[in-house]
């Protein structure tokens, strides 16, 4: 398996595929799974505060690296600012290095565009200034969101962080930040399982052809329009399953095939109302 990479706009690499650990708060299914999937060859790690999982995070990272698997240089770790700690950004960062044991977050984003994100984005700001962040983003920004504080800020976002899966192709999204280069990841890869796409007749067809599942053609759909994907499982079968997706290529009927999919809506939350 040889993952890809994509170079964001301050010059630094990220991987295109991590592991999102959303709705794992149980501490040692968190730790044991962070540290599986590590062993299974993930590089990216995506938590936040908000997940309530940073501590056992941190103590897989400092695990793996113990047992020889990885070296800290070789992780991308990725976290991020709760809303309501927009008044206090600084404790907040600092909070979270000492939950993950880390020196430096290697992105670190804003997580709703709610009260005075712009503030908050200055003290991350800072935060990448002295070397706290190695990069830094936002999360759940509309196409006119993100221009807008690309237009205001210092220091263009690195990454945008949404909603994206077969069924919510957001093009405006994608296009807006390709404007911008900023880089899409894509949380919800799978839809959180709604319309059956583990099993969709669409997806699973393509993946007949190149002896792969639903759930690995709709991440490779995501990473081959440029999105980065961070697909969840605490099932060591599937995490091992959603990372073997770099020796196949979709061709152009498959992608016209998934691009139909697209409902041109969530329908896992009310983005206007987050």
């Amino acid at each position: 398996m040889i993952m890809e990479y994509v170079t964001l706009n301050n010059g630094i690499q990220m991987p295109m595929e991590g592991f999102g650990v959303f709705q794992v708060p149980d501490y040692q299914e968190c730790e044991d799974v962070v540290y599986h999937a590590i062993q299974s060859g993930y590089r990216l790690i995506d938590t936040a505060a908000a997940y309530m999982n940073e501590k056992a995070v941190g103590n897989a990272i400092q695990r793996a690296i113990q047992d020889g698997i990885v070296k800290r240089e070789e992780l991308f770790i990725t976290t991020k600012l709760w809303v309501q700690d927009y008044d206090h950004v600084q404790e907040a960062i600092d909070r979270s290095l000492d939950l993950l044991g880390l020196d430096y977050i290697d992105l670190y984003l804003f997580h709703q565009p709610m009260g005075d994100y712009i503030g908050a984005y200055r003290v991350m700001e800072d935060n990448y200034k002295v070397g706290k962040l190695k990069a830094i983003g936002v999360c759940n920004c509309y196409p006119h969101v993100l221009a807008d504080i690309c237009e205001t800020v210092e220091m263009i976002p690195a990454v945008n962080q949404i909603e994206l899966h077969p069924f919510f192709q957001q093009p405006l999204a994608l296009k807006t930040a390709k404007e911008y280069g900023v880089i899409c990841k894509a949380w919800g890869p799978f839809a959180k399982g709604k319309h059956g796409i583990f099993t969709h007749p669409v997806l699973s067809e393509i993946g007949k052809k190149y002896n792969k599942t639903a759930a690995q053609v709709a991440l490779r759909w995501n990473v081959e329009r440029g999105v980065v994907v961070i697909p969840k499982s605490v099932h060591h079968e599937r995490i091992e399953q959603n990372i073997d997706i770099w020796d196949f290529q979709l061709n152009e009927e498959d992608m016209k095939a998934i691009e139909k999919l697209d409902m041109g809506k969530s329908e896992i939350v009310d983005h206007f109302n987050p």
